[in-house]
């Protein structure tokens, strides 16, 4: 019988749970990639809870990355205008433990900066800020989470005292109404969506709303889409509550019991009268009474949300102002209703429970907290004081860090911010002044590779064992099925060494992952996410687990009565909540709009986005040939009206200006998107397509709280450039480069 290894998908929030195979013997038929390697093979985990046994196709052709364009030994050179040149890891660790040694003593620890990923594995993560913000003395590790979830994260915090969606899948086979804003869900966390829309189908009393600019495949699954203007979601959502209100769908009682700050909150939305937000958002007044109505009738009422809602300027604003209708409906802490953050990154949840963004700490705290800090240092063995009071740079202010000249050193791993980051000519000129840039990854090329003197292979997916937790909170242990290549090596080893060569051989005597999590979990006793109950042993045994799961209830009988509906599923159901009083807190918020508004020299506002097949920036996606077929290149979605009225046709090339830079695109006519409105998805970078980068346009505005840039929305304007330009001349093969 064939031996399966059970593990986690490593690309969406969702946290499918796989079964990886190895590759059939030599004298079967065996499937092979292009090169001839044997692809392991994959399927649906049917046990995984959150899952259960589904997969989009990322999750099923994930294997046939593993041995594609690998960065197999350490590489480094002096200059960026040299080439680079194989060393031991030795050689490797001996210029970077000198050069830290270096810009310690000439420019002070707030000069180093790690810029890590929600790809991650928690181990990783922990290991990272117990080097740099506990033994180093600096809080400058950020991650591409800032650019994710941190709107989300500083919503949950001043809502309800503590970061940690409340609701789990189970609910979206239990709600009565789905309130989707700010998510394309279908695409972008498919088989969350196929448990919602497989209910909702069944279920014909059952109401899903869907808030999007974009006729999307979730919007077409909708009872109602309303295609609000880009930068009104404040005026839609607080619109909705004017409803609410003015009909008595309210819950005064548990108001009244359970919250603080409604007075304000109530006189912010008797602005928003069903005339001014239907003009604003440019919705009917029939649209905005019926999502009101299918809200206030409906028992339980469960919203979703992503990056539509997060990467804005007022990113904390809008998550707080989705909450505020729960609360005022009482839709909070019981089966089918909550507000649920959908997560991006596969382990973004593991890097928020372990510190890992500029402000925090393990164990869901923060640095600016004093007691905080007191019990970090005490478990680490640190002096009083060794952890800085100070927030740490976030992964823009690295960017202009490098530009002052203030950031000495740069270490980038397991993401691709010279195509991910906004206004990425700048960001390209400020990581062409970096003085040191180690790039720490499991592939060889990527756009960043060109901005680093030295180059770390990773050991990526199946090749290392280590936890990932989901946006549901379950926590799954992702097994290592085969070797990492030649001389990769995990991520989390590689600070570690680094670690001890600079000293700190005590803290870092670490003999494998399980230790490091072991470790790890302990910072979580008596916090909102405590896991000491949970273990790999206990993962590898009894399968992905939630937290809350506190030592004492890790036997086996409890985590049964857990998965069968204890309250470890949900959060808040005693409807008491993290904060001084116990009272979750109403936030109240006027609309602001875009950032950067359209004007007559810039009169579109371009959105950008993901695709079913493709991952982020194609570091793995696109090497796999299935995914690259599906998606051959990109494009730009123009309302038909629009198009006419600028001579535009379909798949001819449009230039498309804002005022940071330009890139070209082929057209993509369609009425499935609000006129005034277009879309571009944000996967290719140089490696992929020419003059095709999205981020070339987007600015750095960002929310004052969470300080996660408004990547969704920029004013741009449209040139036509020819006619239809075909395919192979437009996009550039990646075997040019």
């Amino acid at each position: 019988m064939t031996e399966f290894t059970k593990t986690l998908c490593p690309y969406c929030g969702v946290g499918c749970g796989l079964e990886v195979s190895p590759p059939a013997q030599p004298n079967k038929a065996t499937n092979r990639d292009s090169k001839g390697n044997p692809i392991w093979r994959v399927r649906g985990n049917k046990a995984h809870p959150s899952s259960q046994g589904m997969v989009c196709v990322k999750g099923a052709t994930i294997a046939e990355s593993l041995d594609k364009n690998r960065l197999h030994y350490p590489m480094v050179r002096d200059s960026l205008d040299q080439e680079f040149r194989r060393v031991s890891w030795d050689e490797a660790f001996d210029l970077i433990t000198k050069q830290i040694q270096t810009v310690r003593c000439t420019q002070g620890a707030e000069a180093l900066c790690v810029y890590g990923s929600g790809q991650f594995q928690t181990e990783d993560y922990y290991i990272a800020q117990k080097l740099f913000k506990g033994c180093l003395g600096t809080n400058n590790f950020d991650a591409n989470s800032r650019l994710c979830m941190s709107s989300a994260v500083a919503g949950y915090i001043q809502s309800f005292g503590s970061d940690g969606p409340p609701c789990c899948y189970e609910d979206l086979e239990l709600t009565d109404c789905a309130f989707l804003i700010g998510t394309n869900t279908a695409e972008c966390h498919p088989i969350v969506f196929n448990r919602l829309e497989k209910y909702h189908r069944k279920n014909r009393k059952v109401k899903m709303i869907v808030v999007d600019p974009r006729r999307t495949p979730t919007a077409e699954a909708a009872d109602l889409h309303l295609a609000i203007r880009p930068g009104t979601d404040i005026d839609l959502l607080n619109g909705i509550a004017h409803l609410l209100m003015h009909w008595g769908y309210i819950d005064p009682l548990f108001i009244d019991d359970c919250t603080s700050n409604f007075p304000a909150y109530a006189e912010v939305i008797r602005h928003y009268s069903p005339e001014v937000v239907a003009r604003q958002c440019e919705i009917s007044i029939e649209d905005l009474e019926t999502a009101a109505r299918y809200w206030g009738e409906s028992q339980r009422v469960l919203s979703l949300w992503s990056m539509g809602v997060n990467q804005s300027s007022e990113g904390t604003a809008k998550v707080r102002t989705i909450i505020n209708l729960h609360l005022m409906t009482g839709q909070v802490g019981k089966p089918g209703a909550g507000p649920f953050s959908l997560t991006g990154q596969p382990n973004a949840m593991g890097g928020r429970e372990a510190g890992g963004l500029a402000h925090l700490l393990p164990g869901y705290r923060v640095v600016t907290n004093p007691q905080h800090r007191a019990e970090i240092e005490d478990f680490w063995g640190l002096e009083r004081g060794q952890i800085s009071p100070n927030p740490g740079l976030t992964a823009w202010d690295m960017i202009t860090g490098l530009e002052t000249g203030d950031v000495g050193l740069l270490w980038i791993a397991a993401t691709n911010p010279a195509v991910s980051m906004p206004d990425l000519e700048r960001t390209k000129k400020a990581l062409l002044r970096s003085p040191f840039t180690i790039y720490q990854d499991a592939y060889y090329p990527t756009e960043t590779s060109a901005y680093a003197h030295v180059l770390l292979p990773a050991a990526q997916w199946g090749e290392k064992t280590g936890v990932m937790t989901n946006s549901e909170r379950m926590v799954t242990l992702c097994q290592a099925f085969r070797q990492p290549p030649r001389e990769a090596k995990a991520d989390w080893e590689i600070f570690a060494e680094v670690g001890r060569r600079l000293g700190f051989t005590k803290e870092f005597a670490f003999a494998n992952s399980a230790e490091v999590y072991a470790e790890f979990v302990q910072l979580t006793s008596d916090r909102p996410c405590n896991m000491t109950g949970i273990s790999h042993e206990l993962l590898q045994s009894q399968g992905a687990t939630q937290w809350p799961c506190p030592e004492e209830s890790s036997t086996s009988a409890t985590l049964s009565d857990q998965k069968a509906g204890g309250e470890t599923k949900r959060l808040y159901t005693d409807l008491r909540f993290p904060t001084s009083d116990g009272r979750a807190r109403f936030g109240a918020y006027y609309s602001k709009g875009l950032a950067e508004p359209p004007d007559p020299n810039y009169p579109f506002v371009l959105t950008t986005g993901r695709l079913y097949g493709h991952w982020h920036t194609q570091t793995r996606t696109g090497r796999i040939e299935k995914i690259r077929s599906m998606h051959p290149e990109p494009f730009i979605e123009i309302h038909s009206r629009d198009a006419a009225n600028l001579g535009i046709i379909d798949n001819q090339l449009v230039q498309v200006r804002s005022r940071r830079g330009n890139a070209n695109f082929p057209a993509k006519v369609t009425k499935a998107i609000a006129p005034g409105t277009v879309f571009v998805p944000m996967h290719w970078g140089a490696l992929w397509a020419k003059d095709a980068e999205a981020n070339t346009l987007t600015h750095p505005e960002s929310c004052p709280d969470s300080l996660q840039p408004e990547l969704k929305a920029c004013a741009v304007q449209l040139i036509p450039v020819s006619v239809e330009v075909p395919i192979k001349n437009y996009q550039l093969q990646f075997s040019q480069w």
